[in-house]
């Protein structure tokens, strides 16, 4: 009797040690290969890197900016002539401006860069796509000054006609209202027409193209083999397989490109300095003479500025940072909500 229970008791015993040692998580040691840890070092460092800078760069335009921010207040938003040195100074005007050009860039942009991905992707022969690619990516390599002055002397005088079309037919709408102008009168001038948002907007329109072009095409060509092999096998025409297959694989990649495509567009420069007719008035009429944007005010009044100037110059440069840090965080969220083949079978 006494056995058993000893016997018993010593079962028992084993049993809890056995439970005891099976919910002891096992640790597991591994070195990993020196190429995988230096990588990962690398990463890490890059990424910490770019946050510090932008961190740098924050700080630094508002530290310049304080001064003059601190002078306009809450002012600085809601005024639009830039008189710096008079204290009379704001942001609407070009912030306006700013918006105007890169939602006109965007209008042209994104149809373009999404059919040229689309053909290159999906219709081009396969002998060209690496030709078409390579012009593509060479159009992203070309100076902002080459687009400006080809804006300027060029696309501005054949363009004048389409905005005189415009406010013909659709003037009733605002933003397609010219003041001042009857577009039915052949001897009207076509100043009106000259230095508009709408010819700076579609300028930056093809410099923001080959970016948004790139990040589609790249998305478009990892759509899953096996879903477009399986519509091809239900019957489906190639434009069919891009409607259900690869344009609901790349949403993510669509949004991704618009996005920098306009981040890009609100800070474009040189080539909407040289096209636009500074005005320092909200102009809502993108068809109209006159316009203009942060970017350029700074590049128009960085060389005469005072030293308050440049620190109300700094504040216009805040904004125009801040306003693309928004954009992306947006680009983003929305993204990471819609990212390229979450819902498809690879």
């Amino acid at each position: 009797m006494n056995t058993a229970n000893t016997a018993n008791t010593a079962n028992t015993a084993n049993t809890a040690t056995t439970e005891n040692t099976a919910v002891v998580p096992r640790v597991l040691a591994r070195a990993g290969d020196p190429a995988d840890r230096l990588f990962r070092g690398s990463a890490r460092t890059a990424g910490a890197g770019v946050l510090l800078i932008m961190t740098l760069v924050g700080v630094f335009l508002g530290g310049r900016a304080l001064e003059a921010l601190g002078d306009a207040g809450p002012a600085f938003l809601t005024t639009a002539a830039w008189e710096p040195d008079s204290h009379h100074f704001g942001i609407k005007a070009v912030l306006t401006g700013t918006v105007l050009i890169g939602a006109v860039a965007i209008v042209f942009a994104v149809p373009l860069a999404m059919g040229t991905a689309l053909y290159i992707t999906e219709y081009a022969p396969r002998r060209l796509k690496q030709t078409l690619i390579s012009l593509v990516d060479l159009m992203a390599a070309v100076p902002s000054v080459v687009y400006g002055l080809w804006g300027l002397f060029l696309f501005q005088p054949s363009v004048v006609g389409l905005s005189r079309w415009l406010t013909t037919y659709f003037g009733w709408f605002p933003l397609f209202a010219v003041d001042g102008d009857a577009p039915h009168d052949p001897l009207s001038p076509n100043t009106y027409y000259t230095s508009s948002t709408f010819i700076a907007g579609m300028v930056v329109a093809l410099m923001v193209t080959p970016i948004a072009c790139s990040v589609m095409r790249e998305a478009f060509a990892q759509a899953p083999p096996g879903e477009r092999e399986g519509a091809f096998a239900l019957g489906a025409t190639p434009w069919g397989v891009i409607r259900s297959v690869v344009l609901p694989f790349g949403r993510g990649g669509i949004i991704g490109g618009t996005m920098l495509g306009l981040g890009r567009a609100l800070g474009e420069t040189i080539a909407v300095y040289l096209i636009i007719s500074p005005v320092f008035a909200v102009q809502p009429h993108i068809l109209q003479n006159g316009a203009n944007s942060v970017s350029a005010l700074i590049a128009l009044r960085y060389g005469s500025a005072s030293a308050f100037g440049m620190s109300a110059l700094m504040a216009a440069g805040l904004a125009l940072f801040t306003m693309t840090l928004v954009v992306n965080f947006i680009a983003s969220s929305v993204v990471a909500r819609s990212r390229s083949g979450a819902g498809a079978d690879a």
